[in-house]
């Protein structure tokens, strides 16, 4: 009886860390009545099991990055929230016309809005991932233009000077900026400053940018600021928004998109 009382505690926990992110020892510990040290045996066990990262302090799901963990490799990340990523591509998409000369910035995110443009004609797509540039090589109504540069296994994104010498020449219509997390106090946040860099250069030489994030972002800060809140056109998320960042938005004239 105490083994399947436990079982469903923990799957109890599991539930709660898919639907946040994210969990604490403390919320826990306040949800089930356990005990601080039974629910650290709990993300114990959850762990081995391969459902979680344990972090100081609680745990995050398995693809989300955690202070511990850092950063992911984008095979990781892409398993991650993946409807939720593939229903904003959807919408980010639909915001694409023809003619529109499209920016997307590496991440997850943003390859599921590559795959979403093939069925795009009259576009060009310029891109610093190396991986969304194959996945549209066979796109053959969208004309690719890969920014060169030094690639970031991670990610497979092309950054450094050289990167950053093309941007210069460029003029975007739409923008896509994938990001690491968003905070009112950080803005848009990324973990790798050199992608910041770049993602802040493409900013500058494009006329709409709509920052694509998924509702585990939120308030969530990587260690560099790629811009302030109030540098995009708008935002497209998966769900409608938490009150204090839809009032955030509407006070900075920022579109949601979801």
């Amino acid at each position: 009886m105490e083994h399947s009382k436990g079982e469903s505690r923990r799957l109890k926990v599991l539930e709660r860390i898919k639907q946040h992110g994210k969990v604490s020892i403390q919320e826990i510990v306040e949800e089930t009545g356990c005990s601080e040290a039974t629910a650290r045996r709990d993300l114990d066990l959850l762990e081995k099991a391969g459902k979680i990262i344990r972090t100081i302090g609680g745990a995050v799901i398995e693809g989300a990055p955690s202070p511990l963990t850092g950063e992911l490799p984008f095979a990781n990340k892409r398993s991650f929230l993946r409807p939720e990523k593939e229903r904003i591509a959807e919408t980010a998409a639909g915001l694409v016309d023809e003619g529109d000369v499209v920016c997307l910035t590496g991440g997850t995110t943003t390859f599921f809005i590559a795959r979403a443009l093939k069925a795009h004609r009259n576009i060009t797509v310029v891109t610093n991932a190396v991986n969304i540039a194959a996945e549209l090589a066979d796109a053959e109504e969208i004309q690719v233009v890969v920014i060169g540069g030094v690639m970031r296994s991670k990610s497979y994104e092309l950054i450094g000077p050289l990167a950053e010498s093309v941007v210069e020449k460029l003029n975007v219509s739409k923008m896509f900026l994938g990001v690491d997390g968003v905070s009112l106090t950080h803005g848009f946040t990324m973990h790798s400053e050199l992608e910041a860099r770049i993602a802040q250069r493409l900013i500058d030489r494009s006329a709409q940018v709509f920052a694509v994030l998924d509702h585990s972002k939120l308030e969530r800060t990587a260690l560099f600021t790629i811009a302030p809140l109030e540098r995009v056109t708008g935002i497209v998320t998966d769900r409608k928004p938490e009150k204090w960042f839809e009032e955030a938005c509407e006070t900075r004239r920022i579109e949601i998109h979801y």
